[in-house]
């Protein structure tokens, strides 16, 4: 889907910053901190960055990974996610080689049954190991 569709389809006000950031995370097949989009768009300031990964994130366009590093890392959202229902509950793979974290929505997570009185807000599971590229 194109960037400009994809704003407005979530109702989102077309800026040149939204389009950059949301343009870069489409084309990246791993989870991208923030050091790497304020690298690659040296010319938006970091609280309009911010501002934009928030935005998107409420709008259910990017979900957020909180890897081994402690740095957040986003990647893109599911088809079915809308900032009403956000699903984003599914295996998070880290390279402990490359560092590279990757979503796999086709791993099923087993259900988890918790103790009465607990509710489940959201699942991050992250499995660690080598990926395709580094284990070659």
């Amino acid at each position: 889907m194109h960037v400009r569709d994809l704003l407005n389809q979530n109702k989102l006000r077309i800026t040149q910053n939204r389009e950059e950031v949301l343009d870069l995370l489409l084309k990246s097949d791993v989870a991208v901190s923030t050091q790497v989009i304020e690298t690659a768009l040296v010319h938006i300031d970091r609280i309009t960055l911010y501002r934009t990964l928030k935005t998107f994130e409420d709008k259910g366009l990017i979900h957020k990974i909180v890897d081994s590093s402690q740095r957040p890392k986003y990647a893109l959202c599911a088809d079915n996610c809308t900032d009403h229902s956000h699903d984003d509950s599914h295996l998070h793979f880290e390279c402990i080689d490359c560092g590279n974290v990757t979503c796999h929505m086709d791993v099923t997570i087993p259900e988890l049954h918790l103790p009465d009185g607990y509710t489940l807000s959201e699942i991050n599971i992250i499995a660690k190991g080598h990926c395709n590229t580094c284990k070659m």
